[in-house]
């Protein structure tokens, strides 16, 4: 069987423009941001080049990509989505920024938990709200002692709160437990704090570790957010689901229906068909991710043992531990300089909880995993 996640360095630069292989120069190696060199999905190629050829390029239709997107849920987790309390939007943040605009008020507070994806920091700025850090763990999990302290500061004050979940956890990898959602859910209640879950990792769960748990399935107030764009790889076709709980319901009618206006009818085409009829292809992937970061973990064991990784339960993004060598605060800025690999700076997902850490994408080919650590490796003394 021909891999999906291959193809040396120079095919990539011959067939790749998008940010990823873009942004630096040709002689950098890109493990950062999170894209996968993957061959595209045969069902998501035949549906988007059916459409063009047909001129179906109009304004999408409200409702179908949800019924697309409750099926996948249904059989893949169990999840019975209502369709009737959901919003299309142009990708997860476009959405959880509407949703965050609506449950909070000006100069109110959200919370997010470092180290986390560092786009939320930026859209918590760009709501006029405050933001409150209840760091995670040194595991990577939910500290509910934590949250309980800050929720009760984010909301001393009387205005409305919101919580940023991101599940399952990027950079971290870590995918939070049933029982942990719903310790959770009991503190949100108990102070008034909406939670609002970024879930656009949730079908790239490996085996051997807790399985992806919705929000929504442990909780009747919040928003689940969720995308066929990381699984499928599908960043630059733009289209996103915003979920309700029954008990946010009014807060769902309250987001005008000017922020469904972003989702493209050909980016819908194509979450659909990767939700409908990419479930084999994203099987392989899955099972080429899975070889891949267990491999990235022996790389590192034998070329790189000062760095410090925990292998992720969840998405394509190893969390990499640089804090016993002397690199600094951002170790990803100075591995650019010197052995030009490009990862992500590890203080973009948190000032604090991200010093000494860089992110590292392994959703390539074998070849250009082993590249990049032997790179790192032969400037490392």
């Amino acid at each position: 069987m021909e891999r999906i996640l291959g193809g040396s360095w120079d095919e990539q630069r011959q067939r790749r423009t998008s940010i990823k292989w873009s942004l630096w120069g040709p002689e950098v190696l890109p493990v950062w941001v999170a894209e996968m060199d993957a061959a595209p999905c045969p069902a998501v190629v035949e549906a988007v080049t059916s459409a063009v050829r047909r001129g179906d390029t109009g304004y999408a239709v409200e409702g179908r990509y949800a019924v697309a997107l409750a099926a996948y849920a249904q059989d893949t987790w169990g999840w019975e989505v209502d369709t009737a309390l959901t919003m299309g939007t142009a990708d997860v943040m476009i959405g959880i920024e509407a949703i965050l605009r609506q449950v909070t008020t000006p100069g109110g507070a959200i919370v997010v938990s470092p180290p986390t994806y560092d786009s939320f920091f930026g859209f918590v700025a760009t709501t006029g709200r405050r933001r409150l850090d209840a760091p995670l763990s040194p595991e990577g999990r939910l500290d509910l002692p934590v949250l309980d302290r800050t929720f009760g500061e984010a909301t001393a004050g009387g205005e409305r709160a919101a919580y940023l979940l991101c599940n399952p956890a990027n950079p971290v990898g870590t995918v939070p437990t049933p029982e942990e959602l719903s310790a959770l859910a009991a503190l949100a209640d108990e102070h008034g704090v909406t939670v609002v879950s970024d879930e656009i990792h949730a079908p790239i769960v490996h085996p051997g570790g807790a399985a992806f748990t919705s929000w929504l399935t442990v909780s009747d107030r919040g928003f689940s957010a969720l995308s066929a764009s990381k699984a499928w790889n599908l960043a630059g076709f733009k289209a996103a689901l915003v979920i309700a709980g029954a008990g946010s319901a009014d807060d769902l009618q309250g987001i005008h229906e000017v922020h469904t206006h972003g989702v493209g009818h050909i980016g819908a085409i194509a979450h659909m068909a990767a939700f409908a009829d990419g479930r084999d292809w994203l099987a392989q992937v899955k099972g080429e991710l899975d070889d891949n970061r267990h491999l990235l973990r022996r790389l590192l064991s034998e070329h790189l043992p000062q760095v410090r990784m925990r292998v992720p339960d969840a998405t394509y993004l190893a969390w990499l531990d640089f804090r016993t060598m002397d690199l600094g605060e951002d170790p990803a800025a100075v591995i650019r300089e010197r052995a030009k690999v490009a990862m992500s700076s590890g203080p973009n997902y948190g000032a604090e909880a991200g010093r000494g850490f860089a992110r590292f994408n392994f959703a390539t080919s074998p070849e250009i995993i082993t590249e990049a650590v032997e790179r790192m490796a032969d400037v490392a003394g």
